[in-house]
């Protein structure tokens, strides 16, 4: 029997590609270095800030750990601010959040940006205790696919890792979720593909937010 759902953030429940976007461009533009198609993102996002950072550099063909240590600190100052750039729900997920808790049905984010960050990102585009627990990275817990956060937030929600489904739209996500023994939703609306998410080996894909619902009953 299933009594939660924990949500990916980046591209399953908010759409921030824009966000990661205009604060990457902004950063390395200081740095004298042309910006990145946006489209490009989907890609490049989903494992941290610093593989994201990384990933953007190397777009533009820089690989030196100085001028890394340099942008990475610059960028974390830009996206405190500009975090939120055009940031919105995904659509259909505040309906299917509101049909899972009608059910009794406990709901987390669980993202690897840095934990404030996912906080700020959550807490700005639904309203404050939608989700029983939020939670970014964190000192002391590996980042994703790890599964030890993912186990954390079942175990703060008093539910068994089986009893848990896994929503998200990357690879990561899909070995998240597997690594935790939970049953693991591949979502179409997101950041990438089928052929990534069927080559991770997700339980289920989802079209539409709602059809997630089935997966409850």
């Amino acid at each position: 029997m299933i009594k939660a759902a924990i949500f990916d953030l980046d591209g399953t429940i908010g759409d921030t590609v824009e966000a990661l976007a205009f604060c990457v461009n902004k950063t390395i533009g200081e740095f004298g270095l042309a910006p990145i198609e946006t489209e490009k993102f989907k890609y490049l996002a989903g494992d941290g800030a610093k593989m994201l950072i990384k990933r953007a550099l190397e777009v533009r063909g820089v690989t030196d750990e100085e001028t890394f240590d340099k942008v990475y600190k610059r960028y974390n100052e830009i996206f405190a601010v500009d975090c939120l750039y055009h940031v919105k729900p995904c659509k259909g997920t505040p309906e299917l959040i509101e049909e899972l808790k009608k059910r009794g049905i406990r709901t987390a984010v669980f993202s690897n940006k840095q934990h404030p960050m996912t906080l700020t990102t959550v807490n700005g585009i639904f309203p404050e205790g939608t989700f029983d627990i939020i939670r970014g990275q964190k000192e002391g817990y590996p980042k994703k696919p790890a599964p030890d956060g993912a186990l954390a937030i079942a175990e703060a929600l008093g539910v068994k890792p089986e009893e848990c489904i896994y929503l998200g739209d990357t690879n990561t996500d899909m070995q998240t979720g597997k690594a935790a023994g939970m049953f693991t939703i591949g979502v179409l609306w997101g950041f990438r593909t089928r052929q990534e998410l069927e080559a991770n080996h997700a339980d289920a894909i989802i079209e539409n937010p709602l059809e997630a619902v089935s997966f409850v009953k």
